[in-house]
């Protein structure tokens, strides 16, 4: 059957094709994608084409599928996994396969498997390890937003603390501890922002850093302090740009504690660095940041490493049970992807999104592969909507979610463009 598709051929080379794939073979399962958010992560892939660790050297004859925070509906079932999978299916996948210790990735390294598509084949490893998973839930775009919640959630259970006693580490943030987000309101950040403030590891303190009072408002607006102060967790936004001196005014925040855990959501040196002063005894900080740079560093305190037992690690991507966890939690109203969302598009404005992707303002651009439709600001809606009754609708919906994109505001945008699933 044919598909439409974003492909790379190279180097800031994406093209919108449409294309014959291949019949699926038995350890093969065929899925009509049906959302797909822009991950950064492939803005550097395409930056860096062959280049990139996960890219195959072959992609100026065999271009590649890009799009990996996908989600939609199994549509054919080869012979293996006809007792696992059916036809109408929902599904959400984790695209971090790390099968047989290879980098291959749908969405970086398949001919015929990515999110920027409108059909696409999933291949067996996929199904071996686990990866294609069943969704039950009301929206697709959440399932798309599971990927990057997953990763958000695997830097909380990652991070760790120790103790005098023994070596035995205790995994996570620290229970009834000061969590740091630098660089926090873009939309990664408030994800983690939104995960952090129901956490197990219930912490007493999130401190939220940014230099832009635009994104700060509007983190405000999306997750209020008054939101952490009914979990019973001091939230707070803070714009470091304004700090005469940024490090005493954060550690005051803390009261001269420190931070437990730091998480660095920026790939900018001085703010890593940053974070490694502002680290309490114990303190762990995750550089969740991926640089495009590989040759990135940046100076830490070894003095505090080896007396007051800092650390430092780096987490990227999330495992199933992470992916898991975030679509659990955002059935249950317990977490909000959405919170990530600024911008909606059809498959069309894929690969000019993607290559913009710095120069944009905002948080996730969510697309839907099934339907035309230029990359629009929710922001915009109102507006739009004075002369174009779909807008019109987008806007109302959204203004009844607290300005947030969400699952009746997707079944207007099916309903309006005929996408049936």
């Amino acid at each position: 059957m044919k598909t439409r598709a974003v492909r790379m051929y190279g180097k800031e080379d994406l093209r919108l094709e449409e294309f014959e794939l291949p019949k699926i073979k038995d350890d093969e399962i065929l899925v009509k994608v049906m959302s797909d958010s822009i991950c950064m992560s492939t803005y550097k892939l395409v930056e860096q084409g062959k280049k990139h660790k996960r890219a195959p050297q072959n992609i100026d004859t065999n271009p590649v599928i890009v799009g990996h925070e996908f989600a939609g509906v199994i549509v054919e079932v080869g012979e293996k996994w006809k007792d696992q999978f059916k036809p109408g299916q929902k599904f959400a996948q984790q695209p971090a396969l790390n099968y047989k210790g290879r980098l291959d990735s749908p969405g970086y390294s398949y001919e015929f498997c990515g999110g920027a598509c409108t059909y696409c084949i999933m291949p067996h490893e996929v199904m071996e390890l686990g990866c294609l998973l069943n969704y039950d839930g009301d929206s697709f775009f959440e399932a798309s937003l599971g990927e990057p919640m997953s990763c958000i959630i695997g830097g909380y259970h990652a991070n760790y603390h120790t103790n005098k006693k023994n070596y035995n580490h205790a995994m996570g943030t620290k229970v009834d501890g000061n969590i740091l987000i630098m660089g926090g309101c873009g939309p990664m950040g408030l994800g983690a922002v939104s995960y952090g403030l129901q956490f197990e590891n219930k912490p007493k303190k999130i401190v939220v850093t940014d230099i832009s009072d635009d994104r700060i408002a509007r983190a405000k607006s999306v997750i209020p302090e008054e939101k952490g102060a009914e979990k019973g967790i001091e939230l707070k936004y803070v714009n470091t740009a304004k700090m005469e001196d940024p490090i005493k005014e954060l550690m005051d925040l803390t009261d001269g504690h420190g931070f437990d855990d730091v998480f660095v959501y920026v790939p900018i040196k001085e703010v890593a660095e940053m974070g490694d002063k502002l680290l309490a005894f114990d303190g762990c900080m995750n550089f969740f940041a991926g640089p495009t740079n590989n040759q990135f560093s940046a100076e830490i305190n070894l003095y505090n490493c080896h007396y007051t037992s800092t650390h430092i690690l780096g987490t990227t991507g999330g495992n199933n049970d992470d992916l898991i966890e975030a679509n659990d939690l955002a059935a249950k109203g317990l977490i909000e992807p959405a919170v990530m969302v600024t911008h909606v598009g059809g498959i069309d404005s894929i690969a000019d999104a993607t290559l913009n992707l710095p120069n944009i303002p905002g948080g996730k651009k969510l697309t839907y592969t099934q339907i035309d439709m230029p990359l629009t600001a929710i922001d915009d809606f109102e507006e739009l909507g004075k002369t174009d009754p779909l807008f019109a609708k987008l806007d109302a919906s959204c203004k009844a979610h607290r300005g947030l994109w969400n699952a009746e505001a997707e079944k207007i945008l099916f309903d309006h463009f005929g996408v049936e699933y």
